[in-house]
């Protein structure tokens, strides 16, 4: 399979190769439109002509929106951290109701909730002669959200990385981000203490509520008898498909500072009748066998193209004839999403020195590497949170 992949070194290359009229045709036209574009003269122009005022204008907001992206996500921190939202959950409060609640001085509350109303997080309602604010449309279902919190809070280690980005991907001194999730990047994952894996794996458990039901709403696990899950961490996802189907086995393997937690959440929901659970190293260990579906839940694009092979083929070896493999994670390319892959989990998975974002595609490519057939996507309703391949064992 490495050689289907490597170049044909007697091929002609897109620089060698001679451009065919459609291609000298299409360069042509992107000149000219590039040149077009960067005129200071035609950008005055458009900004002035009526019937191209409104694309100029769409353009230099989305253009400004990306320079102040930052600013923005730390609007949304502030409100995460003074807890606006649950605030705001019992009804609509005055500025001056705020500004006690929230513990800020007048012009402070003043200037987070005109930047909460600019971003929609928040609604300015006037009612009776009087100023009141309530949830706006994304500041709604930020109410209670234990998982979406915990991503806001957690991005302050990525913005610190992200800070000289340059230097991010020269690839100078190891990240922050990198320490955070430590596995990723260790040669020996599974000898790492449990403080060096609680804090990543209290995370993923908190924003696993996101993925777990997309996933399982695009996959009827109640067609199984036992489920295997890699890299499960505290057992939510596992959690979820016990709900799901009350005869399903669950088999959870993950690092062994990991899974005692599980086996309490397991306990706490009572379900250890018909829960295992094993430490180990993926890499390294082999998995417990006696599952006939095998779940990768935003496992594989955490880590570089051969770790992620070596995964893959525990779980082919994991599986009987017939076995079935569930992957699951945000891809690259995704419908409506592309953003999301190819831009924060392109940076975001450099800065975590572990794997990368990859399409369906590349995903399939790998998983029929490491012997599986059958490859096919499902569809799921938010593909930005997180797209699913489902394959067998021949």
């Amino acid at each position: 399979m490495l050689e289907a992949r490597l170049p044909n070194a007697n091929a002609a290359t897109p620089s060698t190769r001679p451009a065919t009229w459609r291609e000298r045709l299409l360069e042509g036209w992107q000149a000219w439109r590039d040149g077009v574009l960067t005129s200071p003269g035609f950008q005055r122009r458009a900004a002035r002509s009526w019937w191209m005022r409104p694309v100029a204008r769409r353009r230099a907001r989305s253009l400004f929106d990306l320079v102040a992206g930052f600013v923005y996500s730390q609007v949304l921190l502030a409100c995460v951290r003074l807890r606006l939202f649950d605030h705001l959950a019992a009804g609509p409060l005055t500025a001056a109701e705020l500004q006690r609640v929230l513990d800020l001085p007048a012009e402070g509350t003043e200037r987070l909730l005109a930047a909460a109303v600019a971003l929609e997080l928040v609604d300015r309602r006037k009612s009776r002669g009087q100023v009141r604010y309530g949830l706006g449309r994304l500041g709604a279902p930020m109410v209670a959200n234990e998982a979406v919190s915990a991503m806001v809070e957690h991005h302050a280690v990525l913005y610190g990385d992200l800070s000289d980005p340059v230097a991010l991907l020269k690839g100078g001194t190891a990240p922050a981000l990198s320490r955070y999730w430590a596995y990723a990047s260790s040669a020996a994952p599974g000898e790492l203490p449990p403080e060096a894996v609680n804090e990543y794996s209290a995370l993923m458990s908190a924003s696993q509520p996101l993925v777990a039901d997309e996933v399982l709403d695009a996959y009827d696990i109640g067609q199984h008898r036992c489920l295997l899950d890699v890299g499960g961490g505290q057992g939510r996802f596992l959690l979820a498909a016990a709900r799901r189907s009350a005869t399903l086995q669950l088999k959870l393997f993950d690092l062994p500072g990991v899974v005692p937690v599980a086996q309490q959440n397991f306990a706490a929901a009572g379900v250890t009748q018909r829960a295992s659970v094993s430490g180990g190293d993926f890499t390294r260990d082999a998995l417990p066998g006696g599952a006939d579906v095998a779940s990768l839940i935003r496992v594989i694009y955490d880590h570089p193209d051969e770790r992620a092979a070596t995964i893959l083929a525990a779980v082919y070896a994991a599986l009987p004839p017939g076995g079935t493999l569930l992957l699951a994670e945000p891809m690259a390319g995704a419908s409506g999403a592309r953003r999301m892959g190819d831009a924060y989990f392109n940076f975001y998975l450099l800065a975590m020195q572990g794997g990368r974002s990859r399409s369906a595609a590349e995903l399939t490519r790998l998983v029929q590497a490491a012997g599986f057939e059958r490859v096919r996507e499902l569809a799921t309703p938010i593909p930005l949170q997180v797209s699913v391949l489902v394959a067998r064992k021949p």
